[in-house]
């Protein structure tokens, strides 16, 4: 007898990351998007974080994790990370608080990957070798740049000396840490980039982040874009300068912005974009939860004090969605298009709980296109597909 299965059920539950925000930091950079806060004094000069405040929130997410639990029960967690705003202006203490309330309420693994964001300033440099003894494994620190003059003009609070002291540190107490930094900068020219990735593979990452500065819809650029952004021919230049310099520094391209040393993957980023799942706490997080027959995503209140006094009330989760049928396939692609190996096929089947049928003639279309390639067990983006990446993911959108 063949037992049919329903479309869109999952015969499994992908792997389960988890995902902190704390949702301060010193200053607001113009380009930034996420959701974080000014730590301000009453009189609107910045200020570390109160002890008071770091203590409440972190009773905030303690009752948002507890709340969550039923919808994981049972589900081990594979990698945790706790983003912001700056997150190393919490205490190495509460950090330590925070990961041992984490543990007490999930099943972790024994070698999970905790990572935790933390910007170059002296202030946070310090913490570095307590966040490591609190049980965090990699850092990534936002550097952006190594140019002083670069580094004002997107609005951040360190130097180039703080950066590369930053660096230092982390590689005396991590393993492995990622350099977050930068491109098509404010005036930059295509030499300061190279003076910049000189500067960055001098001091052999294991891991490094590079980003295109894009002007995001409410944000500070997004409305008052700064002069001098260099045109799209001179960024083609520059990403054709990181990938060639990154390459002949022994560091591996595996998505469109991540390039690391053999070993030193961010797992928890592989774990978005092979479309697993996480769940999310802290003001504005979002969480991708699958069930056997559905699966949903959730947003938590924005407002951090918002979010505090909900939270305590059992209530963080602001709304919950369903992700339906016909926009998995695009939320599918969007995350395993950028990977540079692109998806195993069957993967597809696994995380949609959909039949490859239903992406057939878009994955015709793709590699008609010369977007995309693909043999009986995998599928990836061609070099053209990575440069025309959205419009590769386009394909996939329902009609």
């Amino acid at each position: 007898m063949i037992t049919l299965q329903r479309p869109g059920t999952l015969a499994a539950l992908p792997p389960l990351s988890l995902y902190v925000h704390l949702p301060w930091c010193l200053r607001k950079c113009p380009y930034c998007d996420f959701n974080s806060h000014e730590v301000r004094q009453p009189d609107g000069s910045p200020s570390a974080l109160p002890a008071d405040t770091e203590a409440r929130y972190l009773n905030a997410l303690c009752a948002d994790l507890e709340s969550a639990l039923p919808q994981i029960w049972g589900r081990r967690v594979h990698s945790i990370f706790i983003g912001g705003g700056t997150p190393s202006l919490f205490s190495p203490a509460g950090i330590d608080r925070l990961l041992a309330d984490i543990r007490a309420r999930l099943p972790l693994d024994a070698d999970a990957e905790i990572t935790l964001e933390a910007n170059p300033g002296t202030f946070e440099k310090d913490r570095f070798r307590a966040f490591r003894a609190a049980g965090v494994t990699r850092l990534s620190i936002g550097v952006q740049s190594f140019d002083d003059a670069k580094l004002k003009a997107l609005g951040r609070v360190h130097s180039r000396d703080q950066a590369l002291a930053a660096i230092d540190e982390a590689r005396a107490c991590f393993d492995t840490f990622n350099i977050d930094l930068m491109y098509a900068l404010p005036g930059q020219t295509l030499t300061e980039l190279h003076a910049d990735l000189d500067q960055a593979l001098a001091l052999q990452p294991p891991h490094l982040s590079l980003y295109h500065l894009t002007m995001e819809p409410n944000t500070v650029f997004g409305t008052r874009p700064p002069p001098d952004l260099p045109d799209d021919d001179t960024a083609f230049d520059m990403l054709d300068a990181v990938v060639a310099r990154t390459a002949a520094a022994g560091l591996q391209r595996y998505e469109v912005s991540a390039y690391a040393r053999p070993g030193h993957r961010c797992w928890h980023n592989l774990n978005y974009w092979q479309y697993g799942d996480y769940l999310g706490i802290g003001a504005g997080a979002h969480s991708k939860i699958s069930f056997p027959d559905r699966i949903v995503r959730q947003v938590r209140w924005r407002e951090p004090a918002t979010y505090m006094d909900k939270a305590q009330q059992g209530q963080a989760c602001s709304n919950e969605t369903p992700v339906s049928l016909t926009d998995r396939p695009f939320e599918f692609m969007m995350n395993a298009l950028r990977l540079k190996d692109g998806f195993e096929l069957v993967r597809f089947t696994e995380r949609t709980g959909l039949t490859l049928a239903s992406i057939q003639a878009a994955l015709d279309q793709a590699e008609a296109k010369g977007l995309l390639q693909r043999d009986l067990a995998r599928a990836w983006p061609t070099d053209k597909g990575f440069d025309f990446l959205s419009d590769l993911q386009a394909l996939f959108l329902k009609d």
